[in-house]
């Protein structure tokens, strides 16, 4: 008799066994906490100090699953936003002619900053009548005309012609 299974039995064991509630959201946690520490020589050279901060750091940020729920909502939506930048670029690329690569930036920071306001509207942390997250559920799209107006207005004010006032030199002072 053979035995089989698949990925999916894999990951949802490993969902049981708490491995991405858990162990990833605190490895994830640990390794920026000591790389911050280490990098920024915080605590001089002193890196078994560096990683026992890192250590409780990471076990204290899991204690009340306020991470692991947060890890959840925005990492899958993160994966989404990165698919869409994908779609983006590519469509960007059929068309696009010139060496500038400054808008694709801006495309990118703009599908980032909807993939956290995206997380934040679905993270259950939100989820009372008052709060941010049902705010921003009943005026998203409001918010997303206005910025659009925003930056249409930023674009037009700062394209165009150079408008510093040239100096001249009155006929008599030469």
């Amino acid at each position: 008799m053979a035995f089989q299974t698949s990925i999916t039995d894999i990951l949802n064991q490993w969902a049981d066994f708490g491995v991405f509630a858990y162990l990833i959201p605190f490895l994830l946690i640990f390794a920026v906490v000591y790389a911050i520490l280490d990098k920024t020589q915080l605590l001089g050279e002193n890196r078994p100090v560096e990683a026992i901060i890192a250590l409780a750091i990471g076990l204290l940020a899991l204690q009340f699953d306020f991470v692991s729920t947060f890890f959840a909502e925005i990492f899958p939506r993160f994966g989404v936003g990165l698919a869409v930048f994908l779609v983006l670029v590519i469509l960007i690329g059929f068309f696009y002619q010139g060496e500038e690569t400054g808008k694709l930036k801006w495309i990118g920071f703009v599908t980032g900053i909807g993939v956290v306001v995206w997380a934040l509207v679905n993270w259950n942390f939100w989820s009372d009548n008052f709060s941010i997250g049902n705010w921003l559920g009943e005026y998203f799209w409001s918010l997303i005309v206005l910025g659009g107006v925003i930056a249409l207005i930023f674009i037009v004010a700062t394209s165009g012609k150079d408008r510093t006032p040239t100096t001249s030199i009155p006929v008599g002072a030469r």
